[in-house]
């Protein structure tokens, strides 16, 4: 497989930029390296003539992007997405590295969908933004100051995807061997187990957000696959009857 073409199944997400001269500045970084797909989670100013000045010769990159209401949409279809942020959290995932975080991806395009998503570029992700994806990572910048531009952050993950891009190409790295489960599924099944485990008594309907967050840290870790989100969306089912039939006896 060639590296452009995994680059291609790698979207980067810009979730509620306000600058368009940095959204444009990201098209031109990730043209560089050969990533196109471009998507764009609300943004303040969409389309802008300052993005397409700061686009450069990028300008398909830009008018191609694809703008969305809400980070579900713009993660529909993938199996394996990033947050990336300089800020640890407490229930979000265990950190990688910007190098590794690639590496992972580029790994995973070879048959699945793969996001990274940036923050906005004054308050960065949420938590909930963090939690809504499988990894966190982080760019080993210098601690004393830890603060990089939007499209400086995008440039550095696009250039650590194409170099692990091209030695895939090189070693043939292989496809996983069972397919992960899109995201919207993983978000249906979570829909499900928090329904299931209000009904059942074990999650209290006034406070479920703690526990919620520990459960989607847990599956999201684990990169669920098709054939696993089926079976637990099935056992959730088959606990769901028991009470449904004694609501109706």
């Amino acid at each position: 497989m060639t590296a452009s073409t995994l680059l291609s199944r790698i979207r980067v997400v810009l979730s509620h930029p306000t600058h368009p001269g940095n959204i444009g500045a990201a098209a031109r970084a990730m043209k560089t390296m050969g990533l196109s797909r471009l998507i764009l989670v609300r943004p303040k100013r969409f389309p802008d003539p300052e993005a397409r000045a700061r686009s450069a010769n990028a300008l398909d990159v830009l008018e191609s992007a694809t703008v969305c209401e809400d980070l579900g949409e713009a993660l529909r279809g993938t199996t394996l997405s990033f947050a990336v942020s300089a800020r640890l959290r407490e229930l979000a995932h265990p950190p990688l590295d910007a190098r590794s975080a690639a590496a992972e991806a580029v790994a995973c395009a070879c048959s699945e969908e793969v996001a990274f998503l940036f923050g906005n570029e004054t308050t960065g992700l949420s938590n909930d933004e963090v939690l809504m994806c499988n990894r966190l990572a982080c760019i080993p910048s210098d601690p004393g100051y830890s603060s990089l531009n939007l499209a400086s952050a995008v440039q550095v993950i696009a250039y650590e995807c194409r170099m692990s891009a091209i030695g895939a190409e090189f070693a043939r790295v292989g496809a996983p061997a069972m397919a992960l489960a899109p995201h919207q599924d993983v978000e249906n099944f979570l829909a499900h187990l928090e329904q299931s485990l209000q009904a059942s008594g074990f999650l209290d309907p006034g406070n479920p957000r703690k526990l919620m967050e520990r459960m989607r840290r847990l599956f999201l870790r684990v990169t669920l696959e098709v054939e696993e989100v089926s079976l637990l969306r099935g056992m959730l089912s088959a606990w769901d009857k028991p009470r449904s039939r004694g609501k109706n006896s």
